[in-house]
């Protein structure tokens, strides 16, 4: 690690710590030309998530997006900003897992429906009605249709 003060390359750790977040490790150390004493930061290096559009072009995962989209299903619903950062981080994390670093932008709709569904059910409708681009009412009422039926199976149980 090159010193900050005289270019020397050749530094020790002296201390080696994780930051609060537990994101990244916090490192001091000491150059060996000079002596003066810096602090370094150390974090996993990370492939970015692609997005496969409709149309086949791809852009970088973009969580500022999936929440915006996500607040205009939510708008003048009683669910938190925090609420949707969970659901943000819920979806984050399951595409992380995949393995596979170019996601197709249905999966990600499919993941916010699941996620939206949990906790209200209007935002759920109000997003699969733009996600799925409802062409007409009558497809509109077979997805209500299917969240009421939905609704009766889970209190039989």
């Amino acid at each position: 690690m090159k010193c900050p003060y005289c270019g020397e390359m050749e530094s020790k750790v002296i201390d080696s710590r994780p930051t609060e977040d537990g994101e990244k490790i916090r490192r001091r150390r000491e150059c060996l030309g000079c002596g003066k004493r810096f602090t370094t930061y150390e974090i996993m290096e990370t492939v970015p998530l692609m997005v496969v559009k409709k149309d086949r072009s791809r852009q970088v995962f973009d969580r500022d997006k999936l929440l915006n989209g996500l607040l205009r299903a939510c708008k003048k619903r009683p669910v938190s900003f925090e609420m949707l950062e969970q659901v943000i981080d819920n979806i984050e994390q399951k595409l992380m897992n995949t393995y596979d670093r170019e996601i197709d932008s249905d999966f990600i709709g499919a993941l916010a429906m699941e996620e939206l569904k949990k906790i209200d059910e209007v935002a759920y409708v109000r997003f699969a009605s733009v996600y799925r681009q409802f062409s007409d009412l009558d497809t509109f009422m077979d997805e209500l249709q299917s969240l009421m039926n939905n609704r009766l199976d889970d209190s039989k149980k």
